[in-house]
Formats: C-alpha cells, structure tokens, sequence
C-alpha cells in the first residue's frame, strides 16, 4: 500500500478541483462553465446573500470574473442541469439524474408533511393539480398556500406540498429568478424525455457510483469524505468504497496523519506545485467538510452565521483565502450595493503566515471580486490582524 504525504495529498485535492490551473484569459463561456460543474457534479446553493450567492462562487474561484446572470440561465434554464438534493440543495448535470432517483423513489418524511396529510386531506393532490394546470408555479402562486408557521423554516402548508412533491419526483424545478424564488413545475415539463425514460439505477450501484464521483471530485479522501459529497449514508459508502477499491477502480492508500482507509481516485493528478490566489465561499468544496480541510490544511473553519453576533470569533459570512497551496486567511465580507462598496469587517491571518505577502496577494483579490460584483470602493475595518496590512494595500 502506497504512503501519500500530507503535501501531496493536499495537491491532489486541490488539482482535483481545478484550482492548480490559472483562470481563463478573455471572456468566460459556457464551456468553461460545464468544464468547471463536471469537476463536481454538483454545486451547492444557498440563499444567502451577504457578499455573492454561494453557487456563483466555486465558479468565480476556478474561473475568475464571469456574467452571473449567464451562469444562471445556463444552470436552470439550459436544459443541461436539474435541481435536487445531491450535497444538500443543489444543481447537477443531467447525467447525475438517474442517480439521484432510488432517493426520489424512498420513502420520505419531509418535514411537515404527515402534519399537512393528517390536517389538510387532500390538500397534496390539490396542490399537483394546480401545478399541472397552471405551469411553473411559485409557492405564491398557488390558490391557498396557507400562512408562514414557526416550524420548517417557516414553511406555510403550499411550501411543504409543493417540496414534498419535488422531492419525490413528480415535480421538479423549473427555474429560480434573480431574486432566488424557487418556480415548480411537473418533472415531465422540465426534464428531457431521454433522461426520464431511464430506469433508475438501483440504490446499491447509485451509491457506489457517486462515491466515485466524489473520489473524482477530491482525487483522495477518507469514506467520509467521499460520502460528504452527495450525502452518503456512511455504511453503504464504506461497504462501496471496498467494493471500488477490489475491483480496481479506486486504490487503497495511506496518507501520514489520517485515519484510513483513504482512497485515491486513478485519474488523480499529482502537480507539482498550486500556484492559486483566490477566495472560496463556505460551501466551497475545498473546505465544506470542514473536518477535511481540518487534516488537509490545518484550517479550523466553522460558519458563523447562526452564531449570535457577540460571540462571533471572525464575522457573520468569512471566506477563507487560498494562496499557493495552503489557506493562508480568512475574511469577513459584505456587498454594500446601494453604497457600490465592498466592506471588509475582519480580516485575519493564519498562523506562521508571511503577513506582507498575504495583504498583497489578497488585495488583488479582493479588487477582483468588488469588480466582479460591481462594486467600487473596498472599505477595510481596523478589525483582525491582517487588517492594517491590508488596509494600506487596498
């Protein structure tokens, strides 16, 4: 069994995923986009807004400044991608589809459902009735969608319908708009035909097969990291991990440090350096198993968003920033769009960092994103120890 070391291994996850190669020069087209998705398979999303919508961002990090509104439309409105649970809410090429089916297929229990069902009989079909006969609809679309409660998020009895329905397959998302509203329609009005008429690939072969993905995905990781990548249950992962690895289609290795067995994905690349300068959003794959990027690069990352703000150690939305091969900071950022500022409200160093190197390499940075966002000024508060430095580059 091959040693991996620490290092190596880092450049591997990192080579893994696109990031050891410079940003395009020129205009970012759509094939850059696809390129970008299939390292993955699936790209997170999420509604928060603070800085830049999270699914824009490992697309920014690999590929620097793109048009967000194309990137959009070439998500949900190309009939290229489809929306489902793969890594939480997500959008995943097509060809994923039929993978994600034996969970469509499973017996759920959304949340709230069984409460809509037991006080509301019939009110589910209602709901499908209404999607059929009016098209994409949104949850404020629907004739009764009842009032916000205090449980699931707030959801109203037309949300949970409408999800229920979605996540058992007989609707599915037609599309978000710009203000990240969620638009349900049939699955058989959004999907190809060619993808609905395959038979959905048993859960046993599914599972294996997005394991592999995720071994694609990271070139190296645990059963744990492999699994994180689509939501694996960790016992059908590890059973599939063995069953990859004895048919030779993932290698058994060993990486100082790590609690094993960790795999390798044959098609890893192995470069000799990373030479990146970028910001990764919290659900970033690089870091969003944040015991991963714990033993990769000694980075302990947690999201402070639901923290109450006087007991934040770094800020409300903080990305980390990756430079060469290690990530070397981390910064508190807010788009202020009606001012067309960029504020920095904390900035911080990492450990053993060289300080001038890192305010420098970041500030470039960080003009690129205020950029990108359209935003002009870049405002550094005097918070964090990278601050000073920083502020005199900006």
């Amino acid at each position: 069994m091959r040693t991996i070391p620490l290092e190596r291994a880092r450049r591997i996850a990192l080579a893994a995923q696109g990031l050891h190669r410079p940003r395009p020069e020129g205009r970012v087209d759509v094939r850059h986009l696809r390129r970008t998705l299939d390292l993955n398979s699936v790209v997170q999303l999420d509604s928060v807004n603070v800085a830049a919508r999270a699914h824009l961002m490992p697309f920014f990090s690999r590929l620097g400044p793109h048009e967000r509104d194309r990137l959009d439309d070439w998500l949900w409105r190309s009939g290229e991608n489809f929306e489902y649970w793969g890594h939480e809410a997500s959008v995943m090429p097509l060809r994923v589809h039929p993978l994600m089916r034996h969970r469509m297929t499973s017996t759920h229990r959304w949340k709230g459902v069984e409460r809509v069902a037991r006080e509301h009989p019939g009110y589910i079909d209602r709901v499908l009735d209404e999607v059929r006969a009016k098209g994409p609809v949104t949850v404020g679309d629907l004739d009764d969608p009842g009032d916000r409660g205090g449980s699931w998020w707030g959801w109203n009895i037309g949300r949970i319908a409408l999800e229920w329905l979605y996540v058992s397959g007989v609707l599915a998302i037609h599309q978000r708009d710009a203000s990240f509203t969620l638009h349900y329609d049939l699955a058989e009005r959004v999907l190809p035909a060619e993808v609905r008429d395959l038979d959905p690939v048993p859960r046993d072969r599914a599972v294996g097969e997005l394991l592999l993905l995720g071994a694609r995905a990271h070139g190296i990781g645990t059963v744990k990291d492999l699994a994180d990548q689509f939501r694996l249950p960790i016992r059908e992962a590890r059973a599939a991990a063995a069953r990859l690895a004895a048919d030779g289609a993932l290698e058994e290795v060993e990486v100082r440090g790590w609690r094993g067995p960790v795999y390798l994905h044959p098609d890893a690349t192995i470069p000799r350096r990373v030479e990146a300068a970028t910001l990764l959003s919290p659900f970033d794959p690089v870091v969003w198993f944040r015991e991963r990027a714990e033993r990769l690069f000694g980075f302990h990352y947690r999201i402070e968003i639901y923290v109450p703000k006087a007991q934040r150690r770094h800020g409300y939305y903080v990305l980390p920033f990756l430079l060469g091969e290690d990530l070397v900071a981390r910064v508190d950022l807010v788009a202020n769009r009606a001012a067309g500022r960029l504020l920095v409200p904390g900035s911080f160093a990492e450990d053993g960092v060289d300080v001038p190197r890192v305010a420098g390499a970041l500030a470039a940075e960080l003009r690129t994103f205020a950029d990108w966002l359209g935003l002009g000024e870049i405002e550094v508060a005097p918070h964090g120890d990278l601050a000073p430095e920083l502020a005199t580059r900006i």
